[in-house]
């Protein structure tokens, strides 16, 4: 598998992405949700929602490449979020993580999420993914189609999925950045910032 694949814009590769396997630690999941992110005001796909839109930093150097490996961050100063980087050398695009559904080592991921939560939610939200996939800020940057990494994605066969408004973001809430496959349990619910324009007034 070679990271040409994810070397396009973040749509495409929010698309390639969904039904897609990642597996480590234990676990092996589908990704059934992911949102897209471009980049800064002057690249290809300028998007005030991205951590990139203000250029390339210490904490998001990841994002400007190369394509295929992983970017953590913490949201809100807890939860580890995780992101697949796409687009081109130098040219910053990323796809968050959303949910994913257990295959393996359910568990592993029951341990780790806590007893008390339902199997359809144990990848359910970007924070629980990373939980329940073991992926820490220590996997900032790792190759995720390197075999030796501790976290590899495996690429599946493209699937149509559903796309709508991204969670959360106050900036560009309008956009239909996010995708999942339909009628699958593990998606989360929408929800939209409080802090966002009211719908059909962002771009």
């Amino acid at each position: 598998m070679s990271a040409r694949q994810l070397s396009v814009d973040p749509l495409s590769a929010a698309r390639r992405l969904l039904g897609s396997v990642l597996i480590g630690r234990g676990v092996s999941a589908m990704i059934v949700e992911v949102e897209a992110y471009g980049g800064p005001e002057d690249g290809p796909w300028p998007d005030p929602a991205s951590h990139s839109y203000r250029g390339k930093g210490g904490r998001n150097a990841v994002m400007f490449g190369p394509a295929g490996r992983l970017y953590t961050y913490r949201s809100h100063g807890i939860h580890v979020c995780a992101n697949v980087v796409c687009a081109t050398d130098r040219v910053a695009g990323a796809v968050l993580l959303r949910a994913v559904a257990i295959e393996s080592g359910a568990d592993v991921a029951q341990a780790r999420r806590g007893e008390s939560v339902r199997p359809a939610a144990l990848g359910r939200g970007p924070g629980n993914l990373c939980s329940a996939m073991g992926i820490t800020m220590e996997d900032n940057g790792i190759d995720l189609l390197d075999a030796a990494s501790p976290i590899r994605l495996m690429l599946g066969e493209k699937r149509d999925g559903v796309a709508g408004p991204r969670v959360g973001v106050s900036k560009a809430a309008d956009r239909p950045w996010r995708m999942w496959l339909a009628g699958r349990p593990e998606v989360s619910l929408y929800r939209r910032s409080p802090r966002a324009p009211a719908p059909g007034e962002s771009d």
